[in-house]
């Protein structure tokens, strides 16, 4: 029962920021500056809690399946990603996307899907999980959606990993 709550949750999550990510490939392509940033508010908005409670219940039972690198690398894939979110304020926050700055964002929205996709897989092994576990990654998650903070907020006032420098 909670494998398919889980499984439902997870799925929808991970479909959502594709969607958000399609979208904001599609505005920056356009030039639609106001629709990029409100989808980037939208993006920050769901990641904020779903990379939390990832990080702090999901991530840490993995390492049942997975080695200890591969499970770091998800961390890394977070890590990379908010920095992704960090550049793409900074366009966002401009007058105008150039050519330049629409190509720049696109790239970088690009680079991020590979973890939607992978993490999106992810599923078929949480399912295996005993109930209690699924039940403590459900709870974290309802935690992290009442805390409600938005990726960067998350990132540079509560996240318990500091943002390594991107090399």
């Amino acid at each position: 029962m909670l494998a398919e709550k889980f499984t439902t949750i997870f799925r929808a999550e991970h479909r959502r920021v594709r969607d958000l990510l399609l979208e904001m490939m599609k505005a920056a392509r356009s030039g639609d500056r106001v629709g990029f940033r409100a989808r980037l508010g939208q993006l920050a908005a769901l990641t904020g809690p779903h990379f939390r409670y990832e990080e702090e219940s999901l991530y840490p039972e993995l390492t049942a399946f997975f080695t200890e690198e591969y499970v770091e690398k998800l961390y890394g894939d977070h890590d990379m990603a908010i920095r992704s979110a960090l550049r793409l304020a900074d366009l966002a926050g401009q007058g105008q996307l150039s050519d330049a700055d629409a190509q720049s964002a696109v790239r970088t929205l690009q680079s991020i899907l590979p973890h939607v996709t992978d993490c999106d897989g992810l599923s078929i092994l949480i399912e295996t999980l005993p109930e209690d576990k699924l039940r403590s990654i459900l709870e974290t998650r309802d935690r992290a959606n009442e805390r409600g903070l938005d990726l960067i907020a998350w990132a540079e006032q509560e996240r318990d990993r500091p943002l390594p420098v991107a090399s």
